[in-house]
């Protein structure tokens, strides 16, 4: 799941880029290790994409799963 927070929790690491932050919990790192995310604006909709190594299947959509 990904949402808005203020802040991070004590556990979740802190990836920062810019002014942007994001934190990711302890059960997600191992998953999104190596991950890259996006923001697109295209003519299907616009909204994150996510560009994770670790992923078994993924299709041109810009979601991975497996």
């Amino acid at each position: 799941m990904m949402g808005l927070v203020p802040e991070p929790n004590e556990d979740d690491d802190v990836v920062e880029h810019g002014d942007v932050r994001v934190f990711v919990d302890p059960k997600s790192r191992e998953l999104l290790d190596g991950t890259t995310i996006d923001f697109v604006v295209a003519l299907q909709g616009s909204g994150f994409t996510f560009d994770n190594p670790n992923a078994s299947n993924s299709c041109s959509c810009g979601k991975s799963f497996g």
